[in-house]
């Protein structure tokens, strides 16, 4: 609101952006988008151009961006848009607690989308080397007898083949008796997590859509073991049971990657142009003009959700890009 009251601001809706453009010397005039209420290409220039439209997204845009200057994708000579993408760690681990059992009832909805949260705390013990993963990862944890919002909120298992008056009580009973624990951990960059623009597969308006590459390390899947064994622990020591199997692999318990929705990386900053996209202003190195304001430019992710520093990154880009 501040910036439209201002009389600088147009917001141009449904605007598929598809590649940056930029002149003969390689500088950035402007983005190349589809309107998708008519399908046609248009043109908007710029002096500068900003680019936040996710981390993935925007290094779709970037390989896209192909011109005599940059036949690899825009501000590419290190090699490495879309390399090195990451994701939150992630598994989780469910138990029952029986001193949680036939509460009286009342309402427990309260402000959705927070967390309760536990952060790292094994930080001596890691520098010990009595851990077998680097970094670490924060607890987040629920319950309560929150809206079903559609679905069961008493496993089947625990209602077995009751019926009528019965299912109720065993309903009343175990409903809110569940908690739930789920770590969120740093990833490690690697050379096999990265994306690139699929050969063959494009959107519906003809413009060649990211292919992701995956990989985790042991790093990651020792982490995740980790926190289900931690989590089991926690549930034992509520004389709690706990659901599902605490010791499984590495490789079965983690989340897939992307699945936690914090993509960050692919186009990393840096203070060397040869090892990185960006430098520390979020601008890229081949194009003066040009700057990331998402996730892209992130060189390591840490266990926190990435949105703030994104804020934070950006509002400090803004400042240098007026100055």
């Amino acid at each position: 609101p501040p910036a439209l009251a201002s009389g600088n601001l147009d917001i141009v809706a449904n605007a598929h952006a598809r590649e940056v453009t930029v002149d003969q010397a390689g500088k950035a005039t402007g983005v190349l988008y589809i309107d998708k209420t008519t399908g046609k290409e248009e043109r908007v220039k710029a002096r500068a151009v900003v680019l936040a439209a996710s981390s993935g997204e925007t290094v779709r845009i970037l390989l896209n961006s192909k011109s005599t200057a940059f036949p690899d994708g825009l501000a590419n000579s290190s090699g490495l848009v879309g390399k090195y993408i990451m994701d939150t760690v992630g598994g989780s681990l469910q138990g029952q607690i029986p001193a949680l059992e036939n509460l009286p009832p009342h309402n427990e909805d309260g402000a959705g989308g927070g967390h309760f949260y536990a952060p790292w705390w094994l930080y001596q013990q890691q520098l010990a080397g009595e851990l077998d993963f680097a970094r670490g990862y924060h607890i987040e944890m629920g319950g309560t007898r929150g809206m079903p919002k559609g679905s069961n909120p008493v496993r089947s298992s625990f209602l077995g083949s009751a019926y009528g008056s019965r299912l109720k009580q065993e309903a009343r009973r175990y409903y809110g008796s569940f908690v739930n624990y789920a770590c969120r951990g740093e990833m490690i960059p690697n050379e096999g997590s990265f994306a690139e623009l699929d050969p063959v597969v494009k959107d519906k308006w003809g413009i060649p859509v990211v292919r992701w590459n995956w990989q985790w390390s042991k790093h990651e899947l020792n982490q995740v073991v980790h926190a289900r064994r931690t989590f089991a622990a926690l549930i034992e020591a509520m004389g709690g049971k706990v659901l599902g199997d605490p010791d499984l692999p590495g490789e079965k318990a983690i989340h897939p990657g992307g699945d936690i929705i914090h993509e960050v990386g692919g186009a990393i900053m840096g203070a060397d142009r040869r090892t990185s996209v960006c430098n520390q202003w979020n601008q890229t190195w081949d194009v003066k003009n040009l700057y990331l304001c998402d996730g892209a430019p992130f060189p390591s992710n840490a266990d926190k959700n990435p949105t703030l520093t994104i804020m934070a990154l950006a509002w400090r880009a803004g400042d240098h890009l007026v100055e």
